[in-house]
């Protein structure tokens, strides 16, 4: 059984199966890396996301909180979103356009910073997509090849047997394997970020939505700070 250990196929394989084996093991490392990183980044943001909600929505006044974020540099979800559309509000202010034309100004200043933070979600995502989709092609391309490799030895060999077979195609098939050992988790957590990343983009509209009334009222009404009952239902 020791003759048929993993780390002798390896090393035993033609150069071509071991460069395959040593690219899907590297894709399999970049995909885990992604993952916790993404895990974590995603993480953070929907505990922002939380936070900045409830902060909102208990009625703290709105210029006070963002001159606050403004000497924040770590700002990042919807407190970006906030400081792009509260500072073009305050920009506008010394218009004389139309509060529709100001209207207008604020929600495209807002629909840039939720470009934006849309695009930080999905960063990474395309690599892990493409891991999980090629991994499998890869690792049988290396299968076909080792077992192309051995018949072609059986056929020089003046007496066949298992023994001499079985080696070969151990080796062939470790490919498809490591092939789907990077393929599987890539696409599980493709599917699981793509998800969560468009639930908190729906938040991200949604909050773009509630602070675009909240400052059409505050323009209509000529006032600085948020006033009582503005939360949205």
């Amino acid at each position: 059984m020791g003759q048929f250990s993993f780390i002798k196929l390896v090393l035993t394989a033609s150069p071509v199966v071991q460069l395959v084996m040593m690219v899907l093991i590297m894709a399999s490392v970049l995909s885990w890396a992604l993952i916790l990183k993404k895990s974590t980044a995603l993480a953070k943001t929907k505990r922002g996301i939380t936070a900045f909600e409830r902060l909102f929505n208990e009625g703290t006044d709105l210029a006070e909180l963002y001159w606050r974020l403004i000497k924040d540099a770590d700002r990042q979800g919807l407190q970006r979103i906030f400081a792009a559309g509260f500072g073009e509000y305050l920009r506008c202010r010394s218009m004389q356009a139309s509060t529709w034309h100001q209207m207008q100004r604020i929600e495209r200043a807002m629909r840039v910073a939720e470009a934006r933070e849309t695009e930080a979600l999905e960063q990474g995502l395309p690599i892990l997509a493409t891991i999980g989709s090629i991994s499998p092609y890869i690792g049988l391309f290396g299968t076909v090849w080792g077992i192309m490799g051995t018949f072609h030895a059986l056929s020089t060999a003046s007496q066949n047997t298992l023994a001499q077979v079985a080696p070969g195609i151990a080796e062939a098939l470790i490919a498809t394997a490591l092939g789907l050992f990077a393929a599987i988790p890539a696409v599980a957590a493709y599917n699981r970020f793509a998800a969560e990343a468009d639930r908190l983009t729906s938040r991200f509209r949604g909050f773009s939505e509630e602070l675009l009334n909240a400052l059409d009222r505050l323009s209509a009404e000529g006032q600085q700070t948020r006033p009582a009952g503005n939360r949205a239902s």
